[in-house]
């Protein structure tokens, strides 16, 4: 595959003309001056609003096409936004294509396949899937866009059974950075389509993806939620028992600060707690017993743990439903002994006061170390666990949030493994490249200096 290389990007000094590009594209055009313009970019963290100088509100490929050539023509860098879940950019001289818009779905249930445009939603496909019993792997939130989350590896709670949502990926359409739009699979354009799949940025707009789905109607799985007081007990528990499950069980544990919210049950109300999250695949009465030993962890407050359509996979991580600010930044390690779980306590356990919503190890390991399908550039594939901390820069602590992520990051550092993209967050630039092996780096970047050799497309490290 070749494509035209672009001409070096000098951001434009003056206001841009974009009469030419309104009038190609069937989506809206915007700058900062329209009255649509926040609204076209707002997306779930709210602390991360991107305010480019030109947002192209995408309806099809083509709109995708036209707005990368004006992008070219006006040397502007350009990056994609489809539910605002991932990286954002900003600035004069970059534009940024939506594509929540883009919602095309094609199910086809004998063939146990989806194709889907870049703006579909997980629980859109789900709706599509639910009827034939079959699902595709989704992540903890439903609300999230299946092509970046994809791109970027896609670790769903199914995951140790089934692999990254990456390894399940047939074909990709994109626009590269001549304004072409192609299709690359695992024969043609493999090395477009091995970079994209984990790499992520940099490459192109990626428009839809075509992929399996797994052959499964329902799970038995859930939360548990134990007083925080108990969180020592819970999470060395947790270390013991987690190891022990079968590849077709998950599981991770977190201590949640939960706010005054009359919406949450009473029993967690602005409490802090500590969420033990559990899927299984098989005998609801074998995962029950299962489970059996972490039910006596520790004073439990609530648990809805039962027979659940794998539509309705939400129920196991219960995350929050809408936008919200916040600071995150992940890691992976590659064990987790008695020292690091203190090692987390003493930074985020319940006596600390803090501004983390959230600090979650996730159990890893089964058919998420090795590529269960087609080659691709996915991370993380040596950890055992990964590790998330989330902190929400409002309130009385919000400025100390950035600091509190970091030092939960700091603490783990001893065990430290490769990392997983998705979970990065605010990880320095710098230190990105070290998620990937220096020989699956080197071959990234080379693939992203061929295709896109003046560095259009935004990228990560």
């Amino acid at each position: 595959m070749s494509i035209t290389t672009p001409e070096e990007h000098i951001p434009p000094a003056g206001p841009l003309d974009v009469t030419k590009l309104d009038a190609a594209v069937a989506g809206p055009v915007l700058t900062p001056d329209d009255a649509d313009y926040p609204t076209e970019l707002a997306g779930f963290n709210a602390a991360a609003t991107p305010a480019p100088a030109v947002v192209v509100g995408a309806t099809s490929p083509a709109d995708v096409a036209e707005a990368v050539r004006y992008a070219r023509a006006n040397g502007l860098r350009v990056g994609v936004r489809a539910t605002g879940h991932g990286p954002a950019i900003s600035g004069r001289g970059h534009l940024t294509i939506t594509t929540s818009r883009m919602t095309d779905i094609q199910v086809d249930a004998a063939a146990k396949t989806a194709r889907v445009a870049a703006g579909v939603r997980w629980r859109d496909l789900a709706t599509a899937t639910a009827p034939h019993g079959l699902t595709g792997l989704a992540g903890s939130s439903s609300s999230v866009g299946i092509v970046g989350y994809t791109l970027g590896g896609g670790l769903s709670p199914l995951g140790r059974q089934f692999g990254f949502a990456a390894d399940r990926v047939r074909r990709i359409e994109l626009v590269t950075a001549d304004g072409v739009i192609r299709t690359v699979d695992a024969g043609a354009g493999s090395d477009l389509f091995w970079a994209l799949l984990g790499g992520r940025d940099g490459c192109g707009i990626v428009t839809a993806i075509e992929f399996d789905l797994v052959d499964l109607a329902t799970i038995y799985g859930g939360g548990v939620f134990f007083g925080g007081d108990a969180a020592e007990q819970v999470l060395h528990a947790w270390r013991d028992w987690a190891p022990t499950l079968p590849d077709t069980a998950g599981s991770s544990v977190a201590i949640v600060r939960l706010p005054p919210d009359p919406n949450l049950p009473p029993p967690l109300q602005g409490q802090t707690v500590v969420h033990l999250r559990f899927t299984y695949t098989g005998d609801p009465a074998v995962g029950t017993q299962m489970l059996a030993p972490m039910m006596s962890a520790g004073p439990v407050l609530l648990s809805n743990v039962d027979v659940l359509p794998t539509a309705a996979l939400d129920a196991v991580h219960m995350d929050p439903p809408g936008p919200l600010p916040s600071v995150e930044r992940g890691c992976g390690i590659r064990d987790l002994p008695a020292e690091a779980v203190d090692a987390v306590l003493a930074v985020a356990g319940p006596q600390v006061a803090s501004p983390l919503a959230i600090v979650e190890i996730r159990l890893l390991g089964g058919a998420l170390a090795s590529p269960q399908g087609v080659p691709n550039a996915v991370t993380g594939r040596a950890a055992r666990y990964c590790v998330m901390a989330i902190g929400v820069p409002a309130g009385p602590l919000g400025d100390q949030a950035g600091s509190h992520v970091a030092a939960v990051n700091g603490a783990l550092s001893p065990w430290a493994s490769d990392g997983l993209l998705n979970f990065a967050g605010q990880t320095p630039a710098a230190e990105l490249s070290t998620l990937w092996t220096a020989a699956d780096w080197s071959r990234l970047e080379e693939i992203r200096r061929r295709h896109d050799p003046a560095g259009m497309f935004t990228r990560i490290g």
